[in-house]
């Protein structure tokens, strides 16, 4: 097959922007010529990449699947390219995590690998779904409290640390002042959801006693739900570190299973530090005295 860098480019853009318009501008090509070239790889293929309609675009599940390794294989070109160049030390490492990352390890692991490893600086972002980073090669590492589906063969993980569930109630709350708190004592209220990275649902509580819930798109609009007194959050701890906030109380749910943290990195690792900063954060945990 005929397959040339270009046609992997124009996939990943179109993946990425969600419209050929996007995808074009991003390329700085016309639309018709990035039309021109998508349909090119998808007859060389013999595959429909993209679902194209008046009104929407939709990259396929052969699509899907191509666009990832697009990504990967053309972040390891420009890797390759960089080292061929000469440009000095590897690119930082990338450690992607939805809302919390480490909770009240994350400060402390990272310094220290600062100090250990200056030749390889971190670049910590923030995303709805850390794992598709991890598939498209735009991170090397990644802290999860949603495992990976189990035949994703791409990402190898790893349990960390296991979190307290807290509930998140509002300043003046009359279970504001407890030291803990049961489910039962929640199921009476509106309890708010957020759409990325949610470690909770209603299916947290037994049959017959599960609470009204509203589905937020995010952490700060989860913790402003919350803060208005519009609902209350069952979170996993590493938030209380994370996102402290004036307006909201954390305590205990002494009676729902923690949440398991995971490190994830890809199975064919892209980055040569990759395995020392795994072992740095197992360590790191392990001398916290708070292992999985």
């Amino acid at each position: 097959m005929n397959v040339e860098l270009r046609h992997l480019r124009v996939l990943a853009a179109i993946g990425d922007e969600g419209t050929l318009t996007g995808a074009a501008h991003a390329l700085c090509v016309t639309q018709p010529a990035l039309s021109r070239t998508l349909a090119q790889l998808e007859q060389r293929l013999g595959v429909r990449l993209v679902e194209r309609t008046t009104r929407s675009l939709r990259l396929t599940e052969p699509g899907t699947r191509l666009y990832e390794s697009a990504h990967r294989i053309l972040g390891q070109l420009d890797d390759a390219l960089a080292d061929a160049a000469g440009r000095g030390t590897p690119r930082p490492l990338r450690l992607a995590f939805v809302w919390a990352a480490l909770g009240s390890h994350t400060v402390p692991l990272l310094r220290a690998w600062r100090e250990r490893h200056p030749e390889f600086p971190v670049d910590i972002r923030r995303a709805d779904d850390p794992v598709a980073l991890l598939r498209r090669g735009e991170a090397d590492l990644a802290f999860l409290r949603l495992r990976p589906e189990p035949d994703d063969s791409y990402v190898v993980h790893r349990a960390l640390i296991r979190e307290r569930r807290m509930a998140a109630v509002p300043v003046g709350h009359p279970l504001a002042d407890r030291a803990d708190v049961a489910l039962a004592e929640l199921c009476e209220e509106t309890v708010a959801l957020c759409a990325t990275g949610a470690t909770t649902s209603a299916e947290l509580w037994p049959a017959g006693q599960r609470p009204h819930t509203v589905t937020v798109p995010g952490v700060d609009e989860w913790l402003t739900t919350i803060a208005t007194g519009a609902a209350v959050g069952v979170t996993a701890e590493g938030t209380v570190h994370q996102h402290p906030h004036p307006g909201v109380c954390y305590l205990p749910v002494r009676d729902a299973d923690p949440v398991t943290v995971l490190l994830a990195w890809p199975a064919r690792a892209a980055h040569p530090a990759t395995d020392t900063f795994r072992r740095h954060v197992e360590q790191q945990v392990s001398e916290a005295g708070r292992p999985a």
